[in-house]
């Protein structure tokens, strides 16, 4: 399995135009060839952001899939005119997610990118799976992932929370009982994190 995220730049005061674009095009039946994980767009970190993640068995379904629709006349959206910027990464998932999740876990939703030393990715994977199973049982673990196609060394994990109020009382909680940080794993050499909202249509709201 993997995972393509593709992250948008919106121009700015563009976002409800480039929402209703997607929405249009979404109609017209795009998740029948493969399913859409999720799709959300910034509210802190970097601006005017729309995130868009797809699964695929592998690239080859990917390239397939791809090709199919793009000769269907809706999709891509109608959306560029609206677009500053796009970028593709490839991911693949951790052996602990759970594959299967969806629904209405948000709304607040707050994606981590943490850049590593070489060779350090299978120690993380490592500590968190000693540490995720209690960690996830404090708020919604959506996944984690590390990059294989895009920027190298790459692990992204995404959290989802009712509230900011929720994130900031479980993550000092966490954080004060020496449960996460996952103990033991190598420390980054840079992170990242934007908290985003789902569209309404997104799988997971």
């Amino acid at each position: 399995m993997i995972y393509e995220f593709r992250t948008y730049d919106i121009k700015p005061r563009m976002m409800g135009d480039y929402q209703a674009a997607v929405d249009k095009a979404l109609a017209g039946g795009r998740t029948k060839y493969s399913p859409l994980f999720g799709y959300w767009y910034t509210e802190f970190g970097p601006l005017n952001q729309a995130l868009h993640v797809w699964p695929y068995e592998d690239l080859k379904q990917r390239q397939d899939i791809r090709a199919v629709v793009g000769k269907l006349g809706y999709w891509p959206p109608a959306s560029g005119p609206l677009l500053a910027a796009q970028k593709s990464e490839i991911f693949l998932p951790a052996p602990f997610n759970d594959e299967k999740v969806t629904g209405q876990l948000g709304p607040v939703y707050e994606l981590r990118t943490y850049t590593y030393a070489t060779g350090d990715i299978p120690h993380v994977i490592e500590a968190w799976s000693k540490a995720i199973d209690e960690r996830r049982k404090h708020s919604s673990f959506i996944g984690a992932w590390y990059t294989d196609l895009g920027g190298l060394n790459q692990w992204a994990h995404m959290w989802a929370y009712k509230s900011l109020e929720e994130r900031a009382r479980v993550r000092a909680d966490m954080v004060a009982r020496k449960l996460w940080p996952a103990p033991g794993g190598p420390v980054p050499l840079r992170q990242e994190n934007k908290l985003m909202l789902p569209f309404p249509f997104s799988p997971l709201k």
